[in-house]
């Protein structure tokens, strides 16, 4: 089934089947979710919308209504769309966004609302510190640290001893800042040069330069999307020719395609989805992988992003908790919303795409090194590297 709808429209189909059950299946769920479907991040939203056709229409006997909006990658407006869909959808789950900065506006609202929220960005911010605003949330994405470590180790197995920084202004920069520092502090490996610019940027000439003149061994971009390529190309056009690194952000093919030769021999970490292929039968996100790839791109004939895996796996985790919560309240109440909050609170290896899932009262990231791989780029395809550690 094709996910051709505006964004602003109800997909209807959960209610469709309600009207087919039996009655004691005629109680909905609604999961409002707000992406980025246009603007800077569009390029992570759109996988993310595209993603709704394939979630669940039905858990625990209860059918599953599914509202999209967009936030045209507006913290304005993410807060805005959230607030209708706790106000006139009467929603029970917020997931959301596709950008940091919106993601992080929703907090306040999810807490306000006392409703369960998934956030689809890998910011640590968005869980820590996990205070009474935070209890409510819920991250998919791997933390900044555990991919941080992952490409530092890569470093220093390769004999980087300088590395220069070029990121966001913005929390996703942020958070990456943060881990870049404590990663390469613990490795014995000097960051000699930190540069920052904006999503909207067209140019980072002034920055590249800088760096240049700081003669790193690498350079970590923090950046995401088709918006990353830009830095590359700005380095590779002035001549810099050491290693360069990106994050997870970059885990589309758009970025390869955009980006051609510029982003040849790239490394960076990635959730293992985004290399299923490639894993051993072991892994426990290889079939999981496999299946969301499948259906995501018979459904719209173009190649999946990780980034639209985060939604499934967001919905995963939080419908996980329905059958828990229905024993406390029905849903579209308070109690039902509390128990929800309560019983994804208590997720225990739950298998998803992007890694295995472990939530407790004390920890609202719930990912541990199974959630990563690490990449290169090689003659424009991705290649799984061993871990180095």
């Amino acid at each position: 089934m094709s996910s051709n709808l505006p964004a602003s429209k109800v997909l209807v189909l959960g209610a469709a089947l309600g009207a087919l059950a039996p009655a004691a299946a005629q109680a909905q769920i609604r999961v409002g979710i707000v992406v980025s479907e246009t603007g800077p991040a569009a390029a992570l939203g759109i996988p993310q919308k595209n993603t709704v056709a394939q979630l669940p229409r039905e858990v625990a006997g209860q059918t599953v209504e599914y509202t999209v909006l967009d936030d045209a990658t507006d913290p304005t407006k993410a807060v805005a769309d959230a607030r209708k869909l706790v106000a006139e959808d009467d929603i029970d789950i917020l997931i959301g966004s596709s950008a940091t900065p919106a993601t992080l506006a929703m907090v306040d609202v999810a807490a306000e609302t006392k409703t369960p929220y998934c956030a689809m960005v890998p910011t640590k911010s968005t869980v820590s510190p996990l205070d009474d605003k935070r209890r409510w949330v819920f991250k998919a994405p791997q933390d900044d640290a555990i991919m941080a470590a992952a490409v530092f180790d890569h470093m220093k197995a390769n004999g980087v001893k300088t590395i220069a920084f070029l990121g966001y202004t913005d929390g996703y920069g942020e958070g990456w800042l943060t881990a870049t520092k404590a990663a390469a502090k613990e490795r014995g490996i000097d960051i000699v040069d930190v540069e920052r610019f904006q999503r909207t940027d067209t140019s980072v000439d002034a920055q590249a330069l800088k760096i240049l003149s700081a003669n790193p061994d690498a350079v970590l971009i923090a950046a995401s999307g088709t918006v990353a390529v830009m830095p590359q190309k700005a380095l590779k056009e002035l001549g810099y020719s050491k290693p360069i690194y990106q994050t997870h952000g970059v885990s589309t093919m758009e970025f390869v395609r955009v980006g051609g030769k510029d982003v040849d021999g790239t490394v960076f970490p990635a959730g293992p989805v985004v290399v299923a292929s490639l894993l051993p039968d072991s892994h426990p996100s290889k079939a999981i992988g496999l299946a969301y790839i499948k259906t995501y791109e018979e459904n719209n004939k173009t190649p999946f992003a990780a980034f639209g895996a985060h939604l499934a796996d967001c919905t995963a985790i939080m419908l996980g908790g329905v059958k828990a919560a229905l024993e406390k309240g029905k849903p579209g109440t308070p109690e039902f919303r509390a128990a929800l909050r309560d019983a994804v609170e208590t997720t225990h290896e739950l298998a998803a795409n992007h890694g295995v899932y472990t939530y407790s009262p004390t920890d609202h990231s719930g990912l541990d090194k199974r959630s990563r791989v690490l990449i290169k780029i090689v003659d424009g395809k991705w290649t799984l590297l061993p871990d180095p550690q």
